[in-house]
């Protein structure tokens, strides 16, 4: 197991997990069963005529590359509040009318875990160019002609996915 689990046993405090598979830990005392779940994440691709919005990151992991706007889910959030709230904590903007594009599977490797993620990607079309400012994690903002995208400078494979899929030819 890569250490993305506990390390005692929430049920007994034992140290005796024995992983089962690649989701699943079992406590070797009271056999408790601890289920590794992938997390939650959302993304936007914002689009104003022929180009894209995207972000450089500012952090690890895969800090310097470019990333579609967006991040994890908060417990008892939806995908669409979640993406919302992400787009005003990175942009700034405040955006609704996102249209659902589908989901992509991914690992995210932050501090030495694997997080498995399932990744929503929802789209969102300006009649205007929003102005926009680089905050949280991004260290920067840019609107990209589609024509001008290249997959291998995105940080993620399930946007470089999504991307190949749905706006490059």
């Amino acid at each position: 197991m890569d250490g993305s689990g506990p390390l005692f046993c929430p049920a007994c405090g034992n140290l005796a997990f024995q992983p089962i598979g690649r989701k699943k830990l079992v406590c070797g005392e009271c056999r408790f069963q601890f289920y590794r779940n992938a997390a939650s994440a959302v993304a936007a691709v914002i689009l104003y005529g022929d180009e894209m919005l995207v972000g450089k990151r500012g952090r690890n992991p895969c800090k310097g590359l470019l990333d579609l706007p967006g991040g994890f889910v908060d417990p008892g959030e939806s995908l669409e509040n979640a993406l919302y709230r992400e787009l005003h904590e990175e942009l700034g903007l405040t955006l609704s009318d996102a249209r659902y594009l589908g989901s992509g599977n991914n690992v995210y490797h932050y501090a030495n875990v694997e997080y498995d993620t399932t990744d929503a990607f929802f789209e969102i079309r300006c009649d205007q160019r929003p102005e926009v400012t680089a905050m949280d994690d991004l260290d920067d903002v840019m609107w990209l002609k589609l024509s001008d995208i290249v997959l291998d400078d995105f940080a993620f494979t399930s946007q470089q996915k999504l991307l190949r899929q749905h706006y490059l030819p």
